[in-house]
């Protein structure tokens, strides 16, 4: 990525949290002063109503509560009642241990021992890599699932002459709608029948936890009234399979935008080469209509005479080799260690040179070649017959 598209998404993030932040606080900041007021209020209608209870005892009271509901204390039961909640039974633990791996982190219910807090670090560095590893093999093979199921629904349009650009939006659709049936708008339902949630509070939870978010303000089995202790971990499996569908439509949008880029680019390119065209057309006939300029004399070298032939060595007389065509020179190179064989050029081109004028080459005289001796012949030798020892084998 170039660093002007990569400050651009810079800028374009930060601009959207700012806007995120600000429409967050007009919507929540008169929300948490009416709350701050009615607590203050509910605060004096009590030591109103009890005057041995001092401003400070209440004060403590309130804290320590507080701590209390934050450590996982459930408000409603005392040591009277005969309730067996605990946040931290087999289901919830199993549950918690999930959405540690998932990185979800409701934040409900915390660790509060230095023990539960070493181990959870290791826990998770664990865990997360190899929850990974698993949600992409889940989301593999639900995605091919899905997009198996809608191709056999393709063919179908297809068949009807349906126009092949007019089936992949439909075929998209459909992945996006059956998978929104699947693993959010069934969810809802469930988690409003189990849960007495509103619809707005249900698809609220299934969103924030279907996109890691977490906050924890509604979490699936944390009340007490749920007793059964495999509710929450059917709810992790949702969760699984609904992160694995969620990043697979994730996929999709990215290589969907993978492609529009490499589109905009290249018609980018097409358009700046028509602009170039253009552009070259323009100059060209404007130079044509002001009229071409007259180039600048050029200094005439003065004519040198030619070198004399060298003197031809004593000998037996040569025949005049026949005139060659002359080679055009060689362009002039910008420095004199261009490339190394620069000094043979520059010989042939001085032989060429000589050769048209018809001046002979120098060459070393040749000398009369030495005959070879005669071998002697060698004799047949006979199946009993010694062998000379002068005739070479």
């Amino acid at each position: 990525m170039r660093s002007t598209t990569l400050l651009a998404l810079l800028a374009l993030v930060l601009l959207y949290l700012v806007s995120g932040a600000l429409v967050f606080r007009a919507l929540e900041q008169p929300h948490e002063q009416q709350a701050q007021r009615e607590l203050g209020e509910v605060r004096e209608k009590f030591l109103r109503a009890h005057p041995c209870v001092s401003d400070q005892e209440l004060g403590l009271l309130i804290k320590e509560v507080a701590d209390a509901l934050g450590g996982g204390a459930d408000p409603e039961t005392n040591s009277t009642s005969n309730s067996s909640h605990s946040a931290w039974d087999l289901g919830s633990a199993f549950f918690f241990s999930g959405t540690i791996i998932t990185t979800i982190g409701y934040g409900n219910v915390a660790l509060h021992t230095d023990a539960g807090r070493l181990f959870c670090i290791f826990y998770a560095l664990v865990g997360i890599p190899l929850f990974g590893i698993l949600l992409a093999g889940v989301g593999d093979r639900l995605g091919s699932s899905l997009r198996r199921g809608i191709g056999h629904i393709e063919a179908i349009f297809l068949k009807w002459h349906v126009p092949p650009e007019l089936v992949r939006v439909l075929s998209a659709m459909l992945f996006l709608l059956v998978g929104c049936l699947l693993f959010v708008l069934t969810p809802t339902f469930v988690f409003c029948y189990m849960e007495d949630w509103s619809k707005l509070e249900a698809i609220y939870f299934v969103i924030v936890t279907l996109t890691t978010v977490g906050f924890g303000d509604y979490v699936a089995g944390a009340d007490p009234r749920q007793d059964s202790p495999a509710y929450q971990p059917l709810v992790w499996f949702w969760i699984l399979l609904g992160l694995a569908y969620f990043a697979s439509v994730l996929t999709t949008i990215g290589n969907w935008l993978r492609v529009v880029s490499r589109r905009t680019r290249a018609e980018m390119g097409g358009l700046t080469a028509q602009a170039a065209s253009w552009t070259g057309t323009v100059t060209a006939r404007v130079t044509q209509r002001a009229g071409p300029a007259a180039p600048p004399p050029e200094k005439e070298r003065p004519l040198l005479p030619p070198p004399p032939c060298p003197a031809q060595p004593l000998g037996r007389p040569r025949s005049p080799s026949p005139p060659e065509k002359a080679q055009p020179p060689s362009p002039p190179t910008a420095s004199a260690l261009d490339y190394p064989s620069e000094n043979l050029a520059f010989i042939d081109e001085s032989s060429d040179t000589q050769s048209e004028r018809g001046c002979p080459l120098p060459r070393a005289p040749r000398g009369r070649r030495r005959p070879n001796p005669p071998r002697k012949p060698v004799r047949p030798r006979g199946p009993g017959r010694p062998r000379d020892k002068d005739v070479p084998v």
